[in-house]
């Protein structure tokens, strides 16, 4: 099996699945009340203030600290607050992942090592960290080879140092955040009942969004790929079978 192959059916499947995510919505706005429900929540979140971000700035840290993906709660940033969600979810997100980063360096340091020396996906993020540091954390949050939550623990076992770990974390989840909170900001527009020519600006800008995520997390994975950590996802996925 060449090395290409579990990166094309990677790709297949996650194309698969936004088009199954796309046509749910779709289908859900259909027979559901969805923009009205939509529009209850944002008029909810907006009557809490400032009380409002702290909540869910602190939900966002909890889930993200429980391995639960924040994909739901960062299209919920969107709805409420339009793209002012985009710093909120940074926030949240960063404060979870430092948790969890703390928690694997102090706490479960030991049981880390074992994981990853028993997965080569993540003995080469972590002879690469040792390499080049921030630098390869940074590409890990540009294009997620490990999964987010799972980083976070997985980078406490490494050498990583916290302040690098904290700025590739903030800087690095940028684009994808920006882009989820935009496909949030779309729902809240139309539960808004905005105009047309808003709706397009709004639909324009999330694709422009989309395809800058995307080339920046293609780059990412070529130079990851040059450091090997890409091509032990193979070798992973094949001893795992």
């Amino acid at each position: 099996m060449t090395q290409e192959q579990p990166a094309k059916r990677k790709t297949f499947l996650y194309l698969t699945i936004a088009v199954l995510a796309v046509a749910g919505l779709v289908a859900a706005w259909s027979f559901f009340p969805l923009n009205q429900w939509v529009e209850s929540f944002r008029l909810w979140v907006r009557d809490l203030g400032p009380t409002g971000w702290i909540i869910f700035i602190l939900v966002y840290a909890i889930s993200v600290f429980a391995l639960v993906p924040g994909a739901l709660l960062t299209l919920a940033a969107g709805v409420a607050y339009g793209l002012w969600g985009a710093p909120l979810v940074v926030i949240g997100a960063t404060l979870g992942a430092s948790l969890s980063f703390l928690s694997g360096r102090y706490l479960f340091r030991e049981r880390i090592r074992n994981l990853i020396a028993n997965r080569p996906k993540l003995k080469a993020v972590d002879h690469a960290i040792g390499d080049e540091g921030w630098r390869i954390a940074i590409l890990l949050r540009l294009s997620p080879v490990v999964p987010f939550s799972l980083q976070n623990w997985a980078l406490g076992g490494t050498s990583l140092g916290f302040p690098a770990f904290v700025f590739a974390t903030f800087f690095g989840i940028i684009p994808g955040t920006l882009l989820y909170v935009w496909i949030g900001s779309l729902g809240g527009a139309a539960g808004a009942g905005v105009g047309f020519v808003r709706a397009v600006i709004l639909t324009l800008g999330l694709l422009a969004t989309g395809v800058t995520v995307w080339l920046v997390s293609r780059k990412a994975r070529r130079i990851l790929a040059e450091k090997d950590i890409e091509a032990s996802e193979g070798q992973e996925s094949e001893q795992s079978a």
